[in-house]
């Protein structure tokens, strides 16, 4: 067998058409073998997918655009300063800190030249003025975070420091810097908050960044479909990714709540019980989603309260209690600040209304209360009772119906009421 006859026999057992055209016969195939028909039904198909796969690609950033992603935490702007200031200012409040500043690599930083500084884009600072943390600098806690990829959180006599790093899959991103003035105890609930926000915030950023390149690959004429279709999963997983972040940010939120009211894991009963109840309606999984989050986040107002409050044995006075009913208004507006989770403010915000229009914040009464914030009601009034406070004895599942089903049309919505006594008479 000759050499030339050798090679061919290699490429045929690995590939045949690449055989054929060793060959000199791939002219022969198109001229003879393949008709023009055929070759314009392969043409028009591979451009029927790129145009079907454009379409699709376009539909998810149009959903996971700038308001859905980065502005997560609240403003309406894109301006780069105005976004990081208005996510450490958000930060500010949910940890209840005197300032925070955001720091991100300059390859991050539109117009930033190339150098081994971190740039702050954002601050909770009324000016909000840019600045940079040399990485040379290895005893600042903020570099040290970054550098180690682990949160530092250095307390003095007189001041706290707090650095969380931003890090993904692209590696170090950037640095969170949460500072008190004065010496306090940050709980290790709110510290475990901030490290889910930092998570949440770079998975933010990959998926922005990943939606521009879409963009941009939309709008060529010459992208391939390895390439839209790579995008495509990219783009899906990465949107996964912000789910999952989501709501791990959603419970930790809950966990830090709870954890200064001194209720353990009432939130998350609540929000537990909303959703059997939810079940058992046989409402749409949406609805029932959203009610769960509110569940989760129905105190959201007590984070900004002081923790003596909650600590006290004796029952709240008038004025104690005044605030603590007033927290939903509280949490109102820190929802806002916090875009994703929008669709649950009605829910939070009238969850304290009665059924006979009684309650607050509006006097809302009957059908017009809406239906998550009747079903949160229940259901925290219910965990409430059954649980025990520092001023009082928790009280049995059976008492606990029996008054519910009392007030059931004056305080509460009847047919939430038959649903929660379904689910729990067994219980007695």
């Amino acid at each position: 067998m000759s050499q030339n006859s050798q090679n061919i026999s290699i490429k045929v057992e690995n590939d045949p058409l690449e055989a054929i055209f060793a060959l000199n016969m791939g002219d022969f195939m198109t001229e003879h073998l393949i008709s023009n028909e055929l070759l314009n039904k392969i043409d028009t198909s591979v451009k029927d997918k790129i145009e079907r796969l454009k379409g699709q690609l376009k539909e998810l950033t149009s959903i996971y655009s700038l308001d859905k992603t980065l502005t997560l935490l609240g403003f309406d702007s894109e301006e780069e300063h105005i976004i990081y200031n208005a996510i450490a200012r958000t930060i500010t409040q949910i940890v209840n800190t005197d300032s925070c500043d955001i720091y991100l690599t300059p390859e991050f930083v539109k117009g930033s030249a190339g150098s081994a500084d971190l740039v702050k884009l954002g601050s909770s600072a009324p000016d909000g003025k840019k600045g940079f943390l040399s990485l040379s600098d290895t005893e600042n806690p903020l570099i040290k975070s970054f550098l180690d990829i682990e949160t530092q959180y250095l307390k003095k006599d007189k001041s706290v420091i707090l650095a969380i790093p931003l890090v993904n899959n692209w590696g170090r991103v950037g640095v969170i810097g949460v500072y008190c003035n004065t010496y306090k105890e940050i709980p290790l609930e709110l510290i475990r908050l901030l490290e889910v926000t930092a998570n949440l915030f770079v998975t933010s950023m990959r998926l922005q960044k990943l939606i521009e390149e879409t963009e941009e690959a939309v709008g060529k004429e010459d992208s391939s479909p390895a390439d839209l279709r790579h995008l495509r999963a990219e783009l899906t997983a990465s949107i996964g990714d912000l789910g999952d972040e989501q709501q791990q940010f959603v419970e930790a939120l809950a966990e830090a709540v709870d954890s200064k009211s001194k209720a353990k894991e009432h939130s998350k009963n609540v929000a537990g019980l909303a959703r059997k109840i939810c079940d058992h309606l046989e409402l749409n999984e949406k609805t029932s989603d959203l009610i769960y989050y509110a569940g989760l986040l129905h105190n959201i107002g007590q984070i900004s309260l002081s923790e003596e409050i909650f600590s006290s044995k004796e029952k709240p006075s008038r004025e104690i209690w005044n605030k603590l009913q007033n927290h939903p208004n509280i949490g109102v507006n820190l929802l806002m600040k916090i875009n994703f989770l929008s669709e649950v403010i009605p829910y939070v915000h009238y969850h304290k209304e009665r059924w006979d229009g009684q309650g607050v914040p509006e006097g809302l009464s009957g059908m017009s209360i809406p239906l998550g914030a009747r079903i949160i009601a229940v259901a925290d009034a219910y965990q409430a009772m059954v649980s025990e406070r520092s001023y009082r004895k928790s009280i049995s599942n059976k008492e606990v119906l029996d008054i519910i089903k009392q007030e059931s049309g004056i305080k509460w919505d009847p047919v939430i009421v038959n649903a929660l006594y379904e689910i729990k008479a067994g219980n007695n």
